[in-house]
Order: structure tokens, then C-alpha cells, then sequence
């Protein structure tokens, strides 16, 4: 049974907590935060209910995304390629999403429960074609997918004399979104939601907050009523507690200080441990009855730590992460009765830089960013392309950003699958075209140089990875209306070729459009 996708993945520690996301989300709360001091709303007579989300469909054409260069060393070409012709060149796709946010605001001053929903979660368009008459040829229309609706936020909230309590499934985000992503972001796809109990208060200009999540429970049965679930095995909980701080401006008070002359610093840190002593592997890799000889050891721990900063003025803003990943797992094994000799270890680092300065009629930065990696062969950002290989190789040291993080469209987004393994720069600038009648017009574009940490990690062993080139055309209206057409061209550099073949990676091209209408 192969192991190594699971350590990976459990080695991908997932950093939590505190954000600006959360803070402004709570009401004035961080707004109170900047003088040290909780305050309350006038109290509410009776409940309400606030409502916001956006729908957002887009299409996009993929060209050459296997870079035409052969088939790798598990027989696979880089990217998949048309079904029909394994030589063409175009695939295609359109998909769409409607978000819903809801919050309602019980009497008086302090609670309030969240309901985040998805409704047609990135549905391919012709995904679910009726067939009533037999073909899909046949089609008189599109039938309800199977999970139309799916529900990815729930918890309350209760302001109390020292801070706020918050329970229930929530939105995970911190800084930059590096390591923990709430999805929130115009083109995010996923995000991280935890199911959480937490408490953050304010004290001298700083939030504080501590974070119990339970991210894992065993095998599950029905009580007696049938009405709900009891954990079998409280002995293979995965569990994670948190402490951060965090010095926080929301984003008004930076406009109201950059229009003053003055500047901004914020900045925040945290460290999560996470653990789990026995596990069941038969649970979720299924197969095998659950009984007590399908319990065995684990000792899973782990810890992250990561800092974030962002200086403002009125017209720039820097803003840094960086994060240290250390996990160590006693045994490895997934089979029961088999157990490896040695531990598994995960050491990994990473950091990402953004800056803008805002000129007369443009805008520009340099972004950057460092994932540490691993030797082994590949980038192990996918469960097929491991880091470890117990119980000969258990080390897992390539740090992996978070999905939503995206500094490209093409090499990390779709080839490789997130940023890791690599030290890249991004030079980007943004020009105002037209703006009249509330209403923009935009073009920017960004550069990203890429290279591997580790030589052995790319399919030629070569570092350099590629450049690619990412323009956009956007229209804005006041309304939050947005249309996009984005485009995108990559020129793989010789980490990608394939000097068995006898071939060079070829350039590879995106075109998107994306419309958003805000609510």
C-alpha cells in the first residue's frame, strides 16, 4: 500500500488563525481594536439578517499545457492532453459559482451566527446534461447536479465584556494567505474552514486570540435514535490549538491616516500545534473493516509558526509573510501489523513579499517568494508525486502554498499545482485606461521568473523553470461590477525539457475571460 501521499498531506500542516478578513468581520470590533477597547452598537431593537455573495462564471481556453514535451518517466505527459488526439493542443472549460454570505444579528448588541453557502460550486458548464432522451446529443436542457447546494461556513458569535467567543465551522485565513486561505479572494477556488472554538480580545493596541480546532475525528456510528454521530475512537482525533497577536488597522483607519500624512505598521505572529496519537487507516482509505486491530500507533506531531507584516502610506504598501513547518511521525505505516523502523520528518520554510507604489497615473511592485524543497525527485505538490518513500526516504521538506495563493495562471496555478520547491519574482504594474461615468478601465500585467530549489525536483534536473507574462484587460464599475479578459504566456526555461526524448518544452498559453456580479 503506497503511504507517501498520506504523510504528505499530513505533513502539510494547516496553519490557522486571525486575519484582517476575520477582524473586519466582526462588527466595529477592529475598528475598537486600534484604541485598545471593546465597543458596542447602539442595541438592536429586534433580529436582522445582512446579506452579501457575488455569482461569477468564467471561460478559458488551455494551449499546450503539456509543453510538448513527451511523455515523463511514469508515462504520463505533464498536463493532461485531448482524449481524442493525444497530439492537439486546445482544451477548453467554463465554470460558475454563486457565494452567499449571511449574518444574522440576534436583539440586542452581541450575537450573531454566519452562514457562507455555495451554490453551483465551479459547475463545468454542459457538466450535467439531461438525458431524458437517451445522448447527451439528445439533451433538452441541463439536469440538477447531484450536490447543487453545499454549505462551507456556520458558527455564531457572542460579544462579552472581554472579548468575542466564536464556535462552529469557520473561515480559516491569516495575512497573506500563504499558509491559511479563507478563499475569499475575486478567483479563489477552495479556501480553509475549521471547526473551531475560539476567543479573541484586545488588550494594549493588540488582539489576542487562542483557537481550539478539532480537524479530525475516527470512524463515526449512528446513536441509538439514529439523530446523530458518536466518535468510536477518541484515541485518533487529529487537534490543533492555537495562540496569536496581531497589531491591526482596519482598512478605513489606513485610509484615514495614509490621507494624513502618516504611515501604517501592522504586523502579527502565531504558533499552532497540531497532534493525533493513534490512527485508523482502514477509515478513510477504505477496504478493511474498522475493529480494534485496525487502531495503531501514529504520534503525529506538529508546529507551525509564522509572522506577517504590512507597512502603508497613501501611496505604497509592503506587506510580508513567513512561515517554519516542523511535523514528526513516529510510525509512517499505514497497514496494521506493519510498522517502520525510523520517523518521519518534515522541516520547511517559506515567505512571500508584495509591495505596490501607487504614481501618478500607474501603478507598480516586485513580489517575491521562497518554498523550500526536497530532494527527491518531483515537486510533490500532488498526492502522485510524493516526497517520501518509507521507509527508505521519510523526509517531506518542500514547503507548499496554499491553492489560493496565485502569483501566475499557467506554471504554478495549473502545471505544477501551487507554489513550492522554487524562488520566484514578480514585477507587476497596473495603468488606468479610462475612468468616467463610474466606471474603469485597466490594464496590468506581471512578469514571474521562477527556479527549483532543488535541481532534482524538475523533470530535467535543470533549475531554471520558466518566465511567464500575465496581462489583463478589466472593467470596473462602482457597483462592483467586474469583466476581465486575462491572458497569459509561458516560456518554459530548461527545467522542463526532456533531453531523454530529445525534446525542449515549447511555450504554453492561456486565455480567460472572467465577469463577477457582486451582491
Amino acid at each position: 500500500m503506497n503511504t507517501t501521499s498520506c504523510i504528505a498531506v499530513a505533513l502539510a500542516i494547516g496553519a490557522t488563525l486571525y486575519s484582517e478578513h476575520a477582524a473586519a468581520d466582526k462588527a466595529g470590533f477592529a475598528e475598537a481594536v486600534d484604541d485598545g477597547n471593546l465597543a458596542f452598537a447602539s442595541p438592536a431593537e429586534g433580529s436582522s439578517v445582512e446579506i452579501q455573495g457575488s455569482f461569477r462564471t468564467r471561460g478559458e481556453l488551455l494551449y499546450n499545457f503539456d509543453l510538448d514535451r513527451g511523455l515523463g518517466e511514469n508515462g504520463r505527459p505533464l498536463f493532461p492532453v485531448p482524449a481524442g488526439d493525444p497530439s492537439a493542443q486546445a482544451l477548453t472549460g467554463a465554470n460558475l459559482r454563486l457565494r452567499t454570505d449571511l449574518r444574522f444579528r440576534g436583539p440586542g448588541t452581541g450575537l450573531s451566527v454566519v452562514l457562507r453557502t455555495d451554490v453551483l460550486d465551479n459547475l463545468t458548464l454542459g457538466s450535467t446534461p439531461s438525458l431524458r432522451e437517451g445522448t447527451p446529443a439528445a439533451s433538452p436542457g441541463q439536469a440538477p447536479p447531484f450536490q447543487a447546494l453545499r454549505v462551507k461556513r456556520a458558527y455564531g458569535e457572542a460579544v462579552l465584556p472581554i472579548g468575542v467567543l466564536s464556535v462552529g465551522r469557520q473561515g480559516s485565513h491569516w495575512g497573506l494567505g500563504m499558509v491559511a486561505n479563507g478563499g475569499d479572494c475575486e478567483g479563489c477556488d477552495g479556501g480553509d474552514a475549521a471547526d473551531r472554538l475560539a476567543f479573541v480580545t484586545p488588550l494594549v493596541g493588540h488582539i489576542f486570540a487562542l483557537a481550539y480546532d478539532i480537524s479530525s475525528t475516527g470512524p463515526l456510528a449512528a446513536d441509538t435514535s439514529a439523530s446523530r454521530s458518536i466518535d468510536m475512537e477518541p484515541t485518533d482525533d487529529v487537534q490543533n490549538i492555537t495562540f496569536a497577536f496581531m497589531h491591526y488597522h482596519s482598512e478605513l483607519a489606513r485610509e484615514r491616516r495614509g490621507l494624513a500624512g502618516r504611515t501604517t505598521i501592522e504586523y502579527g505572529a502565531y504558533v499552532s500545534h497540531r497532534w493525533q496519537d493513534n490512527d485508523i487507516p482502514g477509515d478513510y482509505l477504505g477496504g478493511a473493516e474498522v475493529g480494534s486491530e485496525a487502531v495503531m500507533q501514529r504520534g503525529f506531531t506538529a508546529t507551525a509558526s509564522d509572522v506577517w507584516f504590512r507597512l502603508s502610506t497613501r501611496n505604497l504598501r509592503i506587506e510580508g509573510e513567513a512561515a517554519y513547518l516542523r511535523a514528526n511521525v513516529e510510525q509512517s505505516s499505514l497497514v496494521p501489523g506493519v510498522e517502520f523502523y525510523d520517523a518521519a520528518t518534515s522541516s520547511q520554510l517559506g515567505a512571500a513579499i508584495e509591495s505596490e507604489l501607487t504614481l501618478p497615473g500607474v501603478s507598480v511592485g516586485l513580489d517575491g517568494g521562497f518554498a523550500s524543497g526536497d530532494p527527491s525527485p518531483g515537486f510533490g505538490a500532488q498526492a502522485s508525486d510524493p516526497q517520501a518513500n518509507p521507509p527508505f526516504d521519510s523526509r517531506v521538506d518542500n514547503f507548499r502554498f496554499h491553492t489560493d495563493y496565485r502569483v501566475d495562471r499557467i506554471l504554478f496555478r495549473e502545471i505544477i499545482g501551487t507554489v513550492t520547491d522554487t524562488l520566484y519574482l514578480r514585477p507587476h504594474f497596473r495603468l488606468p485606461i479610462a475612468d468616467a461615468s463610474g466606471a474603469k478601465l485597466l490594464f496590468d500585467t506581471a512578469a514571474i521568473a521562477s527556479w527549483a530549489m532543488e535541481p532534482s525536483s524538475t523533470p530535467s534536473g535543470n533549475r531554471a523553470l520558466g518566465i511567464e507574462i500575465d496581462p489583463t484587460l478589466r472593467y470596473e464599475t462602482r457597483d462592483g461590477f467586474v469583466a476581465a479578459l486575462e491572458y497569459a504566456l509561458l516560456l518554459p526555461l530548461g527545467g522542463f525539457d526532456n533531453p531523454e526524448a530529445g525534446l525542449d518544452a515549447r511555450t504554453a498559453q492561456l486565455w480567460r475571460i472572467h465577469m463577477r456580479f457582486p451582491f
